[in-house]
């Protein structure tokens, strides 16, 4: 398109960074029968990391973990779907505490 420039930058890195105990828990998600994008959602990273766990290109020396050591089956919650959990968390929260602060002053 003549006259539009477009930028494209990387994002920052997340810093987020798999560990061995994570590659166990990877592995033994997946012999579970997990999908790779569920994983990748469960550990806050690309799905690509996930791929190098379980294609032997990252910590291939490690075993799968028990299933008792597993996180439960995915879905997991979007960023969006946490961060309107928090808030309806903080409303209940706070709607309690006007609660009890009524329920204190009545009593006295």
């Amino acid at each position: 398109m003549a006259g539009r420039e477009t930028y494209r930058r990387r994002a920052e890195p997340s810093g987020v960074h798999l560990t061995g105990s994570d590659a166990a828990i990877i592995k033994g998600m997946r012999l579970r029968g997990d999908r790779q994008h569920d994983i990748a959602s469960w550990f806050g990273v690309n799905p690509g990391r996930v791929a190098e766990v379980l294609n032997g290109y990252a910590f291939h020396h490690i075993v799968p973990a028990a299933a008792a050591d597993l996180p439960p089956v995915g879905p997991y919650l979007s960023g969006r779907a946490a961060v309107e959990a928090v808030q309806a968390l903080m409303e209940a929260k706070a709607a309690l505490a006007q609660a009890e602060q009524k329920i204190r002053s009545s009593s006295r």
